[in-house]
């Protein structure tokens, strides 16, 4: 192991998984239309990645603080070296960018500039500008009894450089002016151009080449020199007190508004960005110049996932469309309850609908018999179904109790619309649990059969929301088994009174239990192993970070445990280092759906135990939030993610496999290709205990 590093640094990592995504946005064998989505993919991550991550260590670095973490690296060192690679990648992401622009071209889509416009459709654009634009924009100037204004975080400005026009007394050298206009976000970023004389072409320019063109209506008695745009991206991560705050709803509140505030951690501005209007920026922001990007070509691709999206007729650029399936165990019958009286269901999206939670939520708010339902929110859709019967619930004179999480990061002002809608129809909202964010996805219904209670339950590994439903692959279980229904009971009494940690039938749960429970299902593979016996560990997670975890499967793989990590994202353990982790492997899968199951397999001595969990290896979900992990106490229901866990190591498609150095290449065998993700699509593939066996 000598010259070899124990840990691979999580921003590093994470930088690598984003350049998986980008490298997606350049495979040819990606739909063209796609590759714009994987593009703007890209970018939302690097603003995230941005506004939180690298916010935080220059936070530290500005505080003095230059202590190295477990990996190696202090803040100041670390961020030279994540923001050489991200300036890196933004050139790459923009030369792909002008690459997919000339092959959608081909295709009769084109992005133009207004100078390549002709007369008519020029003549067009600047009435659209003057009745749909020009009333929205607010030119704000920039000089002594003008202040700095606040520029607000990840929207994109126009920042021009103006001169007096002649015969307004001005002489040569005169002094230049800055001015700031915000391109407002409430109008398309993409505006079609009407045809050119027969031609059936598709022509888009953008807002703000249109703006541009048009400037000088906002500066009347001024010549624009230069107009250049640019983005300012600000510290985003909350930090409400919540020990101090009476009511965290409205200390919540306080901090959305001081987060447009947050102090500046990157300029992005056009390349050619005229100096002055730099220098203001420069100051204005304190923002040294390695937090300063040129870029050369548009600012925030974010644009191109509703762009890519909303192109008439362009299907064949696109994937093949998929509707999920609704679970066949349900198919023949209105009650949901009925079979979950015989029966453990796994159901597993996008390839099965979330239409079947929704029934089941809405089934039980409709059942005169049930007496209470009890749910966990952390990010839910807009116009979502189960807010509407939770409150319809709570109106017919159920119990019903929602722990809503305020603090669900970019999601806080949602979720308190939520709680409040949900609050004025009669529910029982709690607001999660002080330090702690609760991430555990459950929902429990209680109800009267004969002389007794019975209660149902549903497990998740992803959020109750129906639209990432159909773009995450999640597991979810539903069940009537009593310890699980026992365990849920005992899970939210601790959520939302003061009820004593619970002694857990069935449930592991952070911040106390998870990673206990862990480390024991660990420590008896690596004594199976030494004795002899079947030992083997199959995870699913999105990211591993967490060190003494790390340190635990070392342990076991050098104990002779085989561990088989799928980790979408961050990954801090260094596989296939010899005398380390000779046998660990991890592989990592980028492909049209995201990869947001977590399944754990342990092999227990031959009789395979099958968990799913809301909670990835990471520190914050180990010990800062209320996590979940359920047994799947069916035995063809567990062969079923087995299923789903081989077809994801046996992928040499999409996946990637972690080498020692740290780097991820595309594994490539001599077996027939296996893409799994379409595989999964054939859903009695996976479904199918037979299947599994035969295989």
């Amino acid at each position: 192991m000598s010259g070899v590093k124990k840990y691979i640094n999580r921003d590093l990592s994470w930088l690598e998984f984003n350049r998986r995504v980008l490298e997606e946005a350049e495979d040819p064998n990606t739909p063209l239309l796609e590759r714009f989505q994987f593009l703007s993919i890209v970018q939302s991550n690097l603003d995230e990645f941005m506004s939180v991550r690298v916010a935080g260590l220059q936070a530290q670095s500005k505080a003095g603080y230059s202590k190295t973490d477990f990996t190696g690296y202090t803040p100041q060192g670390l961020i030279k070296r994540l923001l050489k690679r991200t300036s890196r990648m933004v050139r790459e992401q923009h030369r792909t960018y002008r690459d997919l622009l000339r092959l959608l071209a081909k295709e009769g889509v084109t992005l133009t500039t207004f100078a390549d416009l002709q007369a008519e459709q020029k003549q067009h654009l600047t009435e659209y500008f003057k009745q749909i634009v020009y009333p929205v924009l607010t030119p704000m100037a920039v000089d002594q009894s003008r202040p700095f204004p606040l520029v607000h975080s990840k929207e994109l400005y126009l920042a021009a450089v103006l001169k007096r026009e002649e015969g307004e007394g001005n002489e040569d050298g005169e002094e230049t002016y800055c001015a700031i206009v915000q391109v407002p976000s409430i109008l398309t970023r993409t505006i079609v151009v009407p045809g050119r004389r027969n031609s059936r072409k598709l022509v888009y320019l953008l807002l703000e080449d249109l703006i541009k063109e048009h400037i000088g209506l906002l500066f009347t008695g001024y010549q624009a020199e230069a107009v250049h745009a640019f983005r300012v991206t600000r510290n985003s991560d909350l930090t409400p007190n919540e020990e101090g705050a009476e009511d965290l709803l409205q200390e919540i509140e306080k901090e959305l508004r001081r987060r447009q505030r947050g102090l500046p951690v990157r300029l992005e501005a056009e390349k050619g960005i005229h100096p002055d209007a730099l220098e203001l920026l420069r100051d204005e922001l304190e923002l040294e110049e390695e937090f300063i990007d040129e870029i050369d070509g548009p600012l925030d691709l974010g644009f191109l996932s509703k762009f890519a999206g909303s192109l008439p007729n362009y299907d064949h650029l696109r994937y093949p469309k998929y509707e999920p399936v609704y679970p066949e165990e349900f198919d023949d019958t209105d009650d949901i309850l009925s079979v979950l009286r015989e029966k453990d269901v796994l159901v597993y999206h996008p390839y099965e609908s979330f239409e079947v939670v929704n029934d089941f939520v809405l089934e039980a708010a409709a059942d005169p018999n049930v007496l209470a339902i009890k749910m966990t929110l952390y990010r839910v859709n807009v116009n979502s179904v189960l807010i509407k019967e939770l409150a319809r619930a709570a109106e017919s004179g159920k119990q019903v109790t929602v722990v809503v999480e305020i603090k669900a990061r970019f999601d806080e002002a949602r979720n308190i619309a939520w709680a409040r809608q949900l609050e004025k129809a009669g529910c029982h909202v709690v607001y999660g649990l002080v330090g702690l964010k609760t991430h555990a996805k459950i929902t429990l219904v209680v109800r009267k059969e004969a002389d007794m209670l019975r209660r149902y339950v549903h497990v998740g590994t992803g959020n109750y929301n129906e639209n990432t439903s159909r773009l995450y692959t999640d597991a979810g279980l539903f069940t009537s088994h009593p310890d699980i229904g026992a365990d849920a009971t005992a899970l939210f009494n601790e959520m939302t009174g003061y009820s004593a940690p619970h002694l857990w039938s069935s449930f592991a749960v952070a911040p106390i239990g998870l990673k206990p429970k862990l480390f024991e299902l660990i420590d008896r593979e690596i004594a199976d192993a030494k004795a002899g016996k079947p030992a083997r560990i199959v995870a699913k997670m999105n990211s591993l970070s967490n060190q003494s975890m790390i340190d635990k499967l070392y342990e076991a793989s050098q104990a002779g445990v085989k561990i088989e990590l799928i980790v979408r994202g961050v990954c801090c353990l260094r596989p296939g280092v010899p005398g380390l982790s000779d046998n660990i492997r991890v592989v990592s899968i980028v492909d049209r759906y995201l990869e947001h199951a977590r399944i754990l397999a342990v092999a227990a001595g031959g009789t395979e135990e099958v968990y799913i969990t809301s909670a990835d290896w990471m520190t914050r979900n180990l010990i800062r939030r209320v996590e979940l992990m359920c047994p799947v106490y069916d035995p063809g229901l567990r062969q079923m993610l087995m299923n789903v866990l081989q077809m994801n190591l046996l992928d040499n498609v999409k996946a990637r496999e972690l080498k020692s150095t740290g780097s991820y290449e595309r594994v490539v065998n001599d077996q027939p290709p296996l893409r799994s993700q379409f595989e999964a699509a054939d859903i009695p593939l996976w479904k199918s205990i037979a299947a599994a066996v035969d295989a």
